[in-house]
């Protein structure tokens, strides 16, 4: 009796504690906060909902048909060093002998460099002989070219040889290795050479980072979960040390089998983890398939395994602010798309780690931001890299039909003097915003109707109403926001 008495005390208070947790108002401070969860949003009302963007297809940037990359190169990396920005790849060949996969040569790590994003060169590096020459790109060959992903270490107590790091699979199940570099381009094994994480299979690109936000590096490496390719996490300190690798968790998507990750902060706001897992789905035999593209090769990889037929491959997107719980959506963020080839294959449509600012494909534009994907993979003898574009901070966003809708923020508290929305309205759609107490009050001279109507296409629109922009007076004091839409998109605020 006093037992369960106690644990209903108990319940009592935790249910008090988690009440008290959910009024504290959240810290908002001056951080972007992009519309791709509901972290800020208490509710959407109307014709308000999320939406998912799509990146628009661009040119192709390379094609990598040299004798040493092939139809199998894939597990692309592209970042950002200062002003240059750096390509990294798997070199690969893959040819069909009866049923029998055979490599023409052996896997390399090859890298490309471009000072803008959008023109890509092949470097002569001079590292590497292949077929009796050193002119090419090449870094690395043999078997732990396989999946090889770098990045620049932002840590501020990284020592200058070890700038640059990167990680590599040793084999299905045999861990992973970790590499050194002050360049970018001269590598050296760490730890020994030994394995920094031992659990997992390690069948694809797997990927590690600083994480500035929560001063931890973090690695993301494939494994399976009942029977599905899934995604484990784990932390460290030194880059050496690692925690035991945790499952991810999607409450609410689909169970499917996920390939790639391309999990990073996004660079705008590191508070955010960003994801392009490459969703992998096995259709079968059917008329459908028959009717997909280059139907004639598909049945010739069918041959070596029935998947290499049947199987497709496609970018989706995920967003978490743990770095372990996301949400990932089921609808794809990067559809294979209307063409007649190098699109509908297993293979295809893998998503680079990651997005990077480039100048706009308009003139008198901002900045956009550049991804990247595969296509053309195991066809021929060459796969290409195609650069598609998004507005900046657009990979969501909170939108509303000419039928007009709403969202309402929980309570929080900001730093700065004016609140600046990222928007997009038609020519006749409109965007209010209303300042409000923490129980839903208007505060006076911030109401809707002191709110001028707002209409254009800005990434940094500075919201004002009859008293004008300054907010500075209501800094540090919990509030909330209404914003009306109609035929309209928010995709992010901050108060500045």
């Amino acid at each position: 009796m006093i037992s369960a008495r106690l644990d209903l005390a108990l319940a009592f208070v935790f249910i008090v504690l988690a009440l008290a947790q959910a009024a504290e108002p959240l810290q908002l401070g001056s951080r972007l906060e992009l519309m791709v969860d509901d972290y800020l949003i208490e509710r959407l009302d109307g014709a308000a909902q999320f939406r998912l963007r799509e990146p628009v297809p661009r040119e192709i940037v390379l094609t990598l048909d040299a004798p040493w990359e092939g139809n199998g190169c894939n597990y692309v990396t592209v970042l950002q060093d200062g002003e240059a920005y750096r390509m990294y790849y798997r070199g690969h060949q893959m040819n069909l002998e009866g049923n029998k996969v055979v490599d023409a040569h052996p896997m390399v790590t090859c890298v490309a460099e471009s000072k803008d994003g959008i023109a890509w060169t092949r470097p002569e590096l001079g590292l590497v002989e292949f077929g009796g020459s050193t002119k090419n790109n090449i870094l690395r060959m043999g078997e732990l070219c396989h999946d090889f992903s770098p990045f620049v270490d932002a840590n501020p107590a990284c020592p200058r040889e070890a700038r640059y790091k990167a990680v590599a699979a040793a084999g299905w199940r045999k861990g992973l290795l970790a590499y050194q570099s002050p360049d970018g381009l001269h590598w050296s094994p760490m730890n020994g050479g030994k394995p920094i994480i031992t659990q997992g299979a390690f069948d694809t690109q797997n990927i590690t980072f600083w994480d500035a936000a929560r001063g931890e590096y973090r690695a993301y490496v494939r494994d399976f979960r009942e029977g599905l390719r899934d995604i484990r996490t784990a932390t460290s300190k030194d880059f050496i040390t690692w925690t035991e690798p945790v499952w991810l968790a999607y409450p609410g998507a689909a169970k499917e089998h996920l390939y790639t990750n391309q999990i990073k902060p996004y660079h705008r706001a590191p508070h955010i983890f960003i994801g392009f897992p490459t969703r992998y789905i096995d259709r079968g035999w059917s008329p459908a398939m028959e009717a997909l593209p280059e139907p004639e090769h598909r049945r010739l990889r069918a041959k070596a395994n029935p998947r290499y037929g049947t199987a497709l491959t496609e970018g989706l997107l995920m967003i978490s602010r743990d770095g372990l719980t996301f949400r990932r959506w089921t609808e794809a963020f990067l559809r294979p798309g209307l063409r007649l080839k190098d699109n509908w294959k297993y293979g295809d449509n893998y998503i680079a780690w990651h997005v990077v600012e480039t100048r706009s494909h308009l003139p008198n534009s901002p900045n956009e931001l550049s991804l990247y994907a595969t296509e053309g993979y195991w066809t021929g003898d060459r796969v290409t890299i195609r650069r598609y574009t998004l507005r900046m901070d657009g990979f969501v966003s909170a939108s509303a039909t000419w039928s007009g809708g709403e969202l309402r923020t929980k309570p929080f508290v900001f730093a700065g003097k004016s609140l600046v929305l990222n928007l997009s309205t038609s020519a006749a759609g409109t965007v209010k915003v209303e300042l409000q107490d923490p129980s839903g009050k208007p505060l006076p001279g911030h109401a809707l109707a002191d709110c001028p109507d707002i209409f254009g296409d800005s990434l940094g629109y500075v919201v004002t109403w009859k008293g004008g922009s300054d907010l500075s007076a209501l800094a540090g004091t919990p509030i909330r926001l209404r914003i009306t839409l109609r035929d309209a998109d928010l995709f992010a605020l901050r108060f500045r």
